[in-house]
């Protein structure tokens, strides 16, 4: 099991996250509950609505659109951070392809966090607007 400090770590380093002070960090890592998938679990689908973001901390993981495998993810990987403020399509199915160990947070629990904090908020919705903006000459 993680210790608090240790979820800190690797939550700072997703760009949701990266201007998080480390007390907001902390907070943030109070919802994260770590748990054990088996290999084949789909962690997330395509097209589905998404309600929780992950970041792995052990085993690998297949990104796949369309039936294509995309990419691959292995530990300190994350996903899904969209889910947390919008209620979007996944983009991509995500399936463990060995024993996973991952963070998991809650859409629910993130979102009440971000009533509750209006300065995570605002950080968050700063960093999604780079993350999606188009890339500019």
């Amino acid at each position: 099991m993680l210790r608090r400090n240790e979820k800190v770590e690797l939550i700072k380093h997703t760009p949701l996250f990266a201007t998080c002070s480390k007390k907001e960090l902390q907070l943030i890592a109070q919802l994260a509950d770590e748990i054990d998938l088996r290999e084949g679990k789909e962690m997330t689908r395509e097209g589905s609505r998404g309600r929780e973001f992950f970041v792995l901390l052990q085993g690998e993981a297949e990104v796949t659109r369309n039936g294509r495998r995309i990419n691959e993810l292995g530990p300190g990987d994350f996903f899904g951070e969209i889910a947390l403020v919008s209620d979007s399509p996944r983009t991509a199915t995500v399936t463990a392809t060995s024993q996973v160990r991952t963070l998991v947070i809650t859409g629910t629990s993130f979102k009440r966090l971000m009533a509750e904090q209006p300065e995570i908020q605002r950080k968050v919705l700063l960093a999604l607007a780079e993350r999606l903006a188009p890339e500019t000459l």
